[in-house]
């Protein structure tokens, strides 16, 4: 089926949304049992970490880590936001550069300014979008950044969006002295669906959608680690220390079979991460290519990184030819 659709459900029990673009599963979100990116806490600083600059801090869901703590002394309160998942008996990643993020708009209460998405390029809508948050929102200590959403968006609904976050702002602000405490849980899959999802598309949440909308059937493609591309077939496996991506030609010997078949694992990759929930450090054995090609690559993995809503950093190539990315833990990895 052509077009985007947005299925809201449940997968496993938990609460589940599943974006498909032309028939395609493009991404998939799922409810952790995990603290999840976003959530806000009120957290008492614990005890230092000599040698990594960090230090533990105490949350009503166990142990938590914060970077960068100069000034800081234990027992202080102090407001900190989930960065992402934390590995398996490792202390959950926060920090003190708290965001409000909803549809239309991101407040950041450390970064003050009117900031437009890059994303709207039409400049009347960009200088509509300023007076409007002037001239109905007022002045306000915090920064805004106005969502790529606010293009096409109604003026009302931006305006109502804004005014919420920056209550919420202003309300936890406020709210940052006593003992450890959870402020704000972070949104569920429905809600971030709604937050970040927000080009045209057709939205399903009858109960069953995942099976009637073809959901199900492409979730049962991910219970097997290899991927079929053009050219070949590549396996992505998660391992304890890092995911692995080993790409192969299958049998195709011929000179350019190598770098078709790395091409299009570079274009399909940051989809099967996505989906999967894969993050950390991941280490792609690309099919045997000669040396020359190895700019061409690198240049198309650059481009369908930048397309991806998961921040994931190119590190460069390793001695023996490998290729390093290092990617956020931003999603729950799915299991089955």
């Amino acid at each position: 089926m052509k077009g985007r659709q947005i299925f809201l459900d449940h997968y496993q029990g938990r609460e589940a949304a599943a974006l498909m673009v032309d028939g395609q599963l493009s991404d998939f979100l799922i409810e952790a049992d995990a603290p999840a990116p976003g959530t806000l806490y009120r957290a008492i600083a614990d005890r230092p970490i000599k040698g990594q600059g960090g230090m533990f801090l105490k949350t009503p869901d166990g142990s938590a880590f914060l970077r960068q703590v100069k000034g800081l002394a234990p027992g202080q309160p102090l407001l900190v936001q989930v960065t992402g998942f934390a590995e398996a008996g490792k202390a959950i990643p926060v920090t003190t550069k708290i965001l409000f993020k909803s549809r239309y708009v991101i407040v950041t209460p450390d970064a003050p300014g009117l900031n437009i998405s890059r994303s709207i390029k039409d400049d009347e809508r960009r200088d509509a979008l300023v007076g409007l948050i002037r001239t109905e929102v007022g002045e306000f200590e915090q920064g805004m950044i106005l969502r790529s959403a606010c293009w096409h968006a109604d003026d009302e609904d931006i305006v109502d969006d804004a005014n919420e976050m920056l209550d919420l702002a202003r309300r936890i602000a406020q709210d940052s002295e006593g003992d450890a405490e959870l402020l704000v849980e972070a949104d569920g899959p429905h809600t971030q669906a709604w937050r970040d999802w927000s080009d045209p598309a057709d939205v399903d949440t009858a109960e069953g959608c995942f099976e009637t909308g073809g959901v199900l059937d492409a979730l049962e493609d991910l219970k097997n680690d290899r991927v079929e591309i053009a050219g070949g077939h590549y396996y992505v496996e998660p391992t304890r220390a890092c995911v692995t991506v080993d790409v192969n030609t299958g049998s195709d010997t011929s000179p350019a079979a190598g770098v078709k078949a790395n091409i299009a694992m570079a274009r399909d990759l940051p989809r099967q991460l996505r989906m999967r929930g894969l993050g950390g450090q991941i280490v792609i054995d690309p099919a045997p290519m000669p040396k020359k090609d190895r700019r061409q690559l690198e240049t198309v993995i650059k481009a369908a990184l930048r397309h991806d809503t998961v921040e994931t950093n190119f590190v460069g190539w390793t001695a023996m030819g490998l290729i390093e990315l290092q990617r956020a833990r931003v999603r729950p990895r799915l299991t089955f």
